[in-house]
């Protein structure tokens, strides 16, 4: 009776020994971007980004007075990086292409030979380890040049990003075959214009949100349409963008309706004119921003509409879908005299919606990125339902801590739970989910909270000259996982590893305090957790 109790249970679970195994053609990676760890900026003949400028510009804005010049230094650091990065077993590594480096100031008069060789030296190394490059052209590094004419609220982006494309395609497209053009468009928009702390430092949250919205959208198509027409035919290769999903959920049964709108208005935007099968603005949002903006005194929706030629343009031009996960929100009305604040941090003044943390969360070092594994596989679901058997690739996700800490258990249980959901999502409610990639591979410049977040796989010494990377447990974990496709893995497994690892280290860690009487109480930790 108690066998049979387990097998039904076992069933039910769908986490049995045989069904923890991921399909045979799921990948695993880790991800980067350029801003964030390359250093190197104004090297060799690169044009200066926007980011550049904000951190020189805007000193006491960045923790710690922090800035990306030198970062983890993977301009002159890369060959670490690709060891590294091999050394997990990694099956891709995600990265971004800055786009100054390439062309200085933003437009084609000029490509820079010493940007294009190491991006082509890096993807070269790579494919000599067998790991397949996935490329993200804009991971928010945009040439001043651009900005200053306007950047994403400028309508001629679009044709602008296409250009960038069309250089970085003829390139490098013989050797990359999976590409993201923009990574987390309601950063980029909702959050940088709303909240005016992130370059460009622009608060405009009435307008410049819904313009960089449209603006974004039919960039991303264009360079979409580009590698359709222009590449494709010799180079196959799949393309889409990298959508931040935060997922929303009802704080009680009667917000159940505002938590669908809070949806739509967070992924719909960025994903209902790509992958639905009609294109154009979800209806529901429409609605809802014509309606606002009436009663705000506006003759017309803030929102700007599609042509019914921008709506056929931008339709369709999706291979597959990436997702940023990092957290999920409760959503409720707002109270009479509460201020909604920024979306999609804290609430919505066009839904009068605020958003909230799931009571009794656990947290990494940041505030607004409460741990709710499950929320993952919900948020799959609903992309299923709402677009199909879509591939869904997993194009970032990750946990926050802070100092240096290599014994990351926090991470590596983390990285356990949300991965026992994208299992469950695969297995029990059959969504096509391709892969996963864990943000991010080394420590980097975490943007405004500078190098006071760490979200590596590795951890970087940044107070090194050579930036030295050394493996967390998380790194030993995942590797393991990538080793056996599986989520069961002995503890032992990567461990032990761990303590090997610790004890190579006695010249740069002893004075960081880790001594050998640290490593035998870790020790007794790891026997007797």
């Amino acid at each position: 009776m108690i066998a049979c109790d387990t097998l039904v249970l076992c069933l039910i679970l769908q986490l049995c020994s045989a069904d923890r195994r991921f399909p045979a053609n799921f990948k695993f990676g880790a991800a980067t971007s350029s801003y964030q760890i390359e250093g190197g900026w104004n090297a060799d003949g690169k044009g200066e980004s926007a980011w550049d400028s904000f951190v020189h510009e805007h000193v006491g804005d960045i923790k710690n007075c922090a800035t990306g010049d030198v970062a983890a230094d993977s301009y002159h650091q890369w060959r670490e990086d690709v060891r590294i990065a091999a050394e997990m077993g990694l099956q891709f590594y995600r990265f971004s292409i800055s786009w100054p480096r390439v062309l200085p100031s933003g437009f084609t008069d000029k490509i820079n030979k010493a940007g294009v060789r190491y991006y082509s030296d890096l993807i070269d190394a790579l494919l000599a380890e067998g790991i397949e490059p996935v490329v993200t052209l804009y991971h928010w590094e945009m040439p001043v040049k651009i900005r200053d004419l306007g950047g994403w609220s400028n309508p001629l982006i679009a044709d602008w990003f296409g250009d960038y494309a069309r250089v970085i395609f003829s390139l490098y497209a013989d050797r990359v075959k999976t590409w993201l053009t923009i990574n987390e468009a309601i950063s980029i928009c909702d959050y940088a214009f709303t909240k005016g702390h992130f370059a460009p430092k622009i608060k405009e949250p009435v307008f410049a949100p819904f313009l960089c919205n449209k603006h974004l959208l039919l960039a991303h198509a264009t360079a979409y349409r580009i590698f359709e027409r222009e590449f494709r035919p010799k180079f196959p290769g799949r393309i889409s963008l990298a959508n931040y999903e935060l997922w929303i959920r009802p704080a009680t049964i009667n917000d159940t309706e505002l938590a669908e709108l809070g949806r739509q208005h967070s992924t719909g935007r960025y994903a209902h004119p790509i992958f639905s099968k009609t294109g154009g603005w979800p209806p529901s949002i429409e609605k809802l921003m014509l309606e606002y903006s009436l009663r705000q005194g506006y003759q017309r929706s803030r929102l700007p509409p599609f042509s019914t030629e921008e709506v056929e343009f931008i339709k369709g031009t999706a291979d597959f879908y990436g997702m940023n996960h990092y957290t999920t929100s409760l959503i409720r009305p707002a109270k009479p005299g509460e201020g909604p604040g920024i979306w999609d941090v804290t609430g919505s003044p066009e839904l009068n919606a605020i958003l909230e943390s799931p009571p009794d969360s656990k947290y990494g070092v940041s505030p607004i990125l409460p741990i709710v594994p499950e929320g993952i596989r919900e948020q799959l679901s609903w992309l299923k339902k709402e677009y199909g058997d879509i591939d869904i690739l997993i194009t970032e996700n990750g946990f926050s801590t802070k100092d240096y800490e290599l014994n990351d258990l926090e991470r590596t249980e983390f990285f356990k739970e949300y991965l026992e959901q994208v299992l469950l999502s695969i297995k029990v409610d059959n969504v096509s989910v391709v892969g996963y990639t864990a943000w991010s591979l080394i420590d980097n410049f975490e943007w405004l909270d500078g190098y006071t977040t760490k979200f590596g796989l590795h951890e970087v010494d940044f107070s090194h000259p050579n930036r030295t990377r050394t493996p967390r447990t998380s790194a030993h974990f995942l590797a393991c996982v990538i080793r056996n496709n599986s989520l069961d893995v002995p503890d032992s497994c990567y461990k032990h590893k761990y303590l090997a690892d610790l004890a190579t280290q006695n010249g740069s860690y002893v004075a960081r305090g880790v001594l050998l009487l640290d490593a035998i109480l870790i020790y007794i930790s790891f026997v007797f957790r």
